[in-house]
């Protein structure tokens, strides 16, 4: 039985008359896929990519859309959100006035106590008194201490970098970081 049809049987080395064409055709897009053929996958998902993003860039934009330009916008609303808008400004330049005025009095308040300061040192260079000592003195007094300026303060207890028994050329206490010196001459000894 020949499923071909009638007439000559074309056998598996012989090729039809419609069949030859298919088969150049087919070792044609075989070759080029084996030669390209990561080369083209890669450059069809780069196409599909774009297109996803362009597709999705027009849906954002309905008014890039022909039928888009025939909708009105009420004047009403657009009145309502200019207005809104001129409000919250004034609101924010309001808020940034005060913010301005309060740095201004703080400015002002610390001009205040430095020239009040100054007046103190003056005053007391013109008693012949130090003037550092009175200023140290001025702030134990508002601070409320009453230890005399002339004994100088004691340190807070401060942690030693190392240990009381440290000796670097003892070898102890180094770590890792302990050198012994190389042998002498190349003779291997006795």
């Amino acid at each position: 039985m020949e499923l071909g049809g009638g007439g000559a049987a074309a056998g598996p080395g012989q090729a039809g008359p419609g069949r030859g064409g298919l088969e150049i055709l087919l070792h044609a897009v075989g070759s080029l896929l084996a030669s390209y053929g990561w080369y083209i996958l890669l450059a069809a998902v780069i196409v599909y990519l774009l297109i996803q993003k362009v597709s999705r860039s027009w849906a954002a934009r309905p008014s890039s859309w022909p039928g888009a330009a025939d909708v009105s916008v009420e004047p009403d609303i657009v009145v309502r959100r200019q207005e809104a808008l001129a409000a919250a400004r004034l609101r924010m330049q309001e808020e940034l006035n005060a913010q301005a005025e309060r740095y201004k009095e703080k400015q002002r308040q610390l001009e205040e106590e430095k020239r009040r300061q100054k007046i103190a040192m003056w005053e007391s260079m013109q008693e012949g008194k130090s003037y550092k000592g009175n200023l140290k003195l001025n702030q134990e007094v508002e601070s409320g201490a009453s230890t005399s300026s002339a004994v100088p303060k004691s340190k807070p207890n401060k942690k030693p970098l190392r240990g009381g028994g440290y000796n670097p050329l003892s070898g102890e206490g180094g770590g890792t970081c302990s050198w012994r010196p190389g042998r002498r001459g190349p003779s291997a000894g006795g």
